[in-house]
């Protein structure tokens, strides 16, 4: 029992009650003892209780670390703080240049999605490095190629911050995301950044905040954001057949492994590597896993050959039931080497 406790201090004042009653000496002494005894503290009070933030470990808890978010991000009930510093989703497999990290961003080829790749200084911050490179846009030569590619990201929107928890990606934008465009830039501008932070295996989900905020009805077009967007809302921004590895640009190991989704008849295309001037060097048959009005994946192994590094083309393509020619063609530039 604590020093202080009322019960204690009762039986503390009794015994000095009971010192003043006439009595044998021997039995006054005794008694003066036991309330003595009685009212001093017991070894476990002695000390001051351990501090509240601060568990046995010496870990802080987690009141203590969500202490540490930015002021300008007020809390959320429903939307976890996102703090600038903090670690988001591990970094996607590939080949770098020592003390880089591969990440994709997706750009708009005409009005379809295509991943893009960037080589940035490494770090564990995957998300926020990610995110960083899709609002800076396309480079150069990118938005200067045939197709060009393009952002509906408006210009002048940053990046307030980014945390991912339990499969779903929070990311705080600035008031220009949602500026300017129409109804098809506003969902194409969304697809971009659903696209890219999904790309990580710890992330299936975006939810949105603008300056803070949580967003529910995003932009004047009043579209409605209940709850995480997947990449499922955006089907209608995909090409009819969809490679999402590798990327637009990226160093294509030999053999190649190509992968993504298709929406083709009865799932079936063509997948081609060819040098730059447009010799082809591998084709091969896929089939997906559904097609014909239904989305499947693919995921399959090309060789090639080639005896150094060089500019080269991924092409895909289906044909036509009707008359055999190539439909829904997608080609980009990839470098070509040799085989391991």
């Amino acid at each position: 029992m604590l020093e202080g406790d009322p019960a204690m201090r009762g039986d503390c004042d009794a015994g000095r009650r009971r010192r003043g009653v006439p009595a044998g000496l021997a039995a006054l002494v005794a008694l003066v003892l036991l309330s003595v005894a009685a009212c001093a503290p017991t070894a476990r009070d002695t000390g001051p209780l351990p501090s509240a933030s601060v568990l046995p470990s010496g870990q802080p808890t987690a009141q203590a670390t969500s202490s540490a978010a930015p002021a300008s991000l007020p809390a959320s009930p429903a939307v976890p703080q996102i703090s600038p510093g903090s670690p988001t989703a591990p970094s996607p497999t590939g080949t770098s240049t020592p003390g880089t990290t591969l990440l994709q961003v997706y750009f708009f080829d005409v009005d379809r999605l295509v991943p893009v790749q960037r080589e940035v200084p490494a770090t564990v911050a995957v998300a926020r490095a990610a995110m960083t490179a899709l609002l800076a846009g396309p480079t150069a030569a990118e938005a200067g190629g045939a197709p060009p590619l393009g952002s509906e990201v408006p210009p002048g929107t940053t990046l307030l911050g980014v945390s991912v928890g339990d499969g779903t990606a929070v990311v705080d934008l600035s008031g220009e995301f949602q500026s300017g465009g129409g109804s098809a830039s506003m969902f194409g501008r969304l697809a971009q950044v659903v696209y890219t932070l999904t790309q990580f295996p710890t992330v299936t989900g975006v939810t949105f905040r603008l300056d803070g905020r949580p967003v529910t009805t995003f932009s004047s077009e009043g579209i409605v954001l209940s709850g995480p967007s997947v990449r499922a809302d955006f089907r209608d921004y995909l090409p009819a057949i969809f490679v999402d590895r590798p990327a637009w640009g990226a160093t294509l190991p030999n053999p190649a492994r190509v992968s993504g989704l298709a929406n083709v008849f009865e799932a079936q295309f063509v997948a081609e590597v060819a040098t730059a001037d447009g010799t082809v060097l591998a084709r091969r048959s896929v089939s997906a896993s559904c097609g014909t009005g239904c989305w499947g994946t693919f995921d399959v192994t090309i060789a090639y050959g080639v005896d150094h590094a060089q500019p080269g083309r991924i092409t895909v393509y289906d044909l036509s039931a009707r008359d055999g020619t190539r439909a829904n063609v997608r080609s980009y530039p990839v470098t070509l080497t040799p085989a391991a």
